[in-house]
């Protein structure tokens, strides 16, 4: 099956179109860390801050690589929390947040705090990443 393009989100939910194999950074994750991470592959995007399974931040390249920040200096201090998507919410909100931001991603959290996954938008505007059959 295709990936599901961005503009047949009609009708759908952000469950429908949610991307759930991404990774996380424990929450006490120092920038180091999370530059580390970046470093490892060149599909990263967003990096996800997590506390037994809560969404605790988000940080994309840009906000970690200031020559000025010092590598021991714990993530979250420069972590955004939001925005955020709630599973229910309709796709098309979901895409509209997502390609509002740099990394073209948001998290989905659901009413308790946990980090379900992201929506997140191919590199060329397309398509919601993860919705193919193949992840």
């Amino acid at each position: 099956m295709p990936k599901l393009r961005i503009d047949e989100a009609d009708g759908l939910t952000v469950n429908d179109v949610l991307h759930a194999r991404f990774s996380t950074l424990p929450a006490d994750a120092t920038i180091g860390d999370v530059r580390d991470w970046f470093a490892a592959s060149s599909s990263r995007r967003q990096a996800f801050l997590g506390d037994d399974g809560r969404y605790a931040g988000s940080l994309t390249p840009q906000d970690i690589g200031g020559e000025d920040l010092d590598p021991g200096r714990p993530a979250a201090e420069v972590a955004h929390d939001g925005p955020t998507v709630s599973p229910d919410a309709p796709a098309n909100t979901g895409r509209d947040l997502a390609l509002l931001t740099d990394a073209r991603r948001v998290p989905v959290v659901d009413g308790d705090g946990i980090l379900l996954g992201v929506v997140a938008v191919t590199g060329d505007l397309q398509s919601f990443c993860g919705t193919d059959s193949g992840g």
